[in-house]
């Protein structure tokens, strides 16, 4: 698969198997996605991935997290701005709206949706989880070197078959996850990832968001036409 193919083929899947995936294949991935592009080789990424017993831990701690506080645990770096613009908001809006049609729940229906929301920290049946974690103490541009290293290793596992969905929802517990892990004051989980075999059968499977075109964001300056 070259990587045109991959770009288009990744999606956030939200519906796996229950096919397990073992170590090699983990180790495989993160040896592909090492090489990443990192602005003075600082490589600013650390990873936890979690299966069997301690993948049900980590849903265990983060669902009772969530019981007993559904607001979530606040935190310093919150998913989304408090308050979205547009073009923003709408994209969004629109893409929450197209998920929740293919998985016939109504607007009005918020156990439903809310039940729904909590399949992230099931990571939607996926039988491995993986966790992105930075120091913090690093910058803008080393949290954009992250993003480099999380998108390559989601192509390299698209590359093989795999399907991921990338969990900003994690952020929701955070602090619950920092304690479990044991991880240093200097530490913090940015967010994690399902990874395993799609189910081809799943509705929400068919979700595709859109993508603005090139020239709604591109602007090419001082080429001949």
């Amino acid at each position: 698969m070259d990587v045109d193919h991959a770009l288009k083929a990744r999606i956030s899947v939200r519906e796996f198997q229950g096919r397990s995936i073992g170590p090699d294949i983990i180790r495989a991935l993160l040896d592909v996605a090492r090489y990443s592009p990192s602005g003075g080789n600082l490589q600013p990424w650390q990873v936890i991935a979690v299966a069997g017993d301690e993948r049900q831990a980590v849903t265990d701690l983060a669902l009772k997290t969530l019981t007993d506080n559904p607001a979530g645990e606040s935190d310093e770096a919150p998913i989304y701005p408090s308050k979205l613009w547009e073009p923003y908001r709408t994209r969004r809006y629109k893409l929450g709206e197209d998920m929740y049609a293919l998985l016939n729940i109504s607007r009005k229906d918020k156990h439903k949706r809310f039940q729904r929301f909590t399949d992230n920290y099931r990571f939607f049946g996926a039988p491995v989880g993986v966790f992105f974690i930075i120091d913090r103490g690093m910058g803008r541009g080393q949290w954009a070197h992250l993003g480099m290293f999380m998108q390559s290793l989601a192509l390299a596992a698209t590359a093989r078959g795999l399907a991921t969905c990338f969990q900003e929802s994690w952020a929701m517990v955070r602090k619950t996850l920092h304690r479990h892990f044991e991880l240093g004051d200097d530490s913090l989980v940015y967010c994690g990832m399902a990874l395993g075999y799609a189910d081809p059968d799943a509705a929400v499977n068919r979700l595709r968001s859109d993508r603005a075109p090139v020239e709604e964001f591109a602007t090419l300056r001082g080429f001949d036409e």
